[in-house]
């Protein structure tokens, strides 16, 4: 297999000494629409979570430990979710109570704990999943190449706020050892762990073989 391609990053001190200028029109359109669809979220968010007798925020564990068979840590999740360590431990206690959730020791290191769903956890997480299907129908609106273009637009929006140490982490292309950028409709993206060219809605925003940039 080649070497995984190293693509430059700009560093978080270039970012920080970048001059301020004043946002165009369409910037502050992008931002306002940004924010609209954000309020969208919130408010639906609560809607889906009041009938289950939950908080958005033990909904959203629920949903990221649906994603891991072997559950996670407190830290893993707070990570994941970009919320402080406190906030994360106080929604899992509640999820502990409501029979959600469920503390077990993990099988690598006997000295830390794991959060793992339920079987009733894991019928609420289902639940919880559904809270943004209304999202969906309006994504659907879309083309395939419409979709594809906007995904690869979000996850480089996602790669500057990232950068710029606005949100946590994510396991995705654009961070990843193994991505090859392409140079243009000719030249496709690449990966180098699956050996495949990726097209825009290949693109992925949280990949189990991800490996950050060295």
């Amino acid at each position: 297999m080649d070497r995984p391609h190293k693509h430059p990053v700009l560093k978080l001190e270039q970012y920080r000494d970048m001059p301020d200028h004043p946002a165009s029109s369409t910037e502050q359109n992008l931002i306002t629409g940004l924010h609209k669809i954000s309020l969208v979220l919130k408010s639906q968010a609560w809607k889906g979570a009041a009938p289950q007798k939950l908080t958005p925020t033990q909904g959203e564990i629920l949903v990221q430990l649906r994603q891991e068979v072997n559950g996670q840590t407190l830290s893993q999740l707070a990570s994941h979710l970009g919320i402080t360590l406190a906030t994360t431990s106080d929604a899992v206690s509640m999820l502990v109570k409501k029979g959600l959730v469920s503390k077990v020791r993990s099988p690598e290191d006997a000295r830390q704990l794991r959060i793992t769903l339920t079987a009733e956890g894991q019928a609420e997480a289902q639940k919880s999943a559904g809270w943004t299907d209304f999202l969906l129908e309006a994504v659907q609106d879309l083309s395939p190449e419409e979709q594809g273009l906007m995904l690869h637009m979000l996850l480089k929006l996602i790669r500057g706020l990232q950068t710029r140490d606005h949100v946590p982490a994510a396991q995705m292309c654009l961070t990843c050892q193994f991505f090859q950028p392409g140079e243009g409709p000719s030249s496709p993206h690449f990966c180098q762990f699956t050996q495949t060219p990726l097209k825009p809605m290949d693109l992925k925003l949280d990949c189990p073989d991800h490996q950050d940039i060295l």
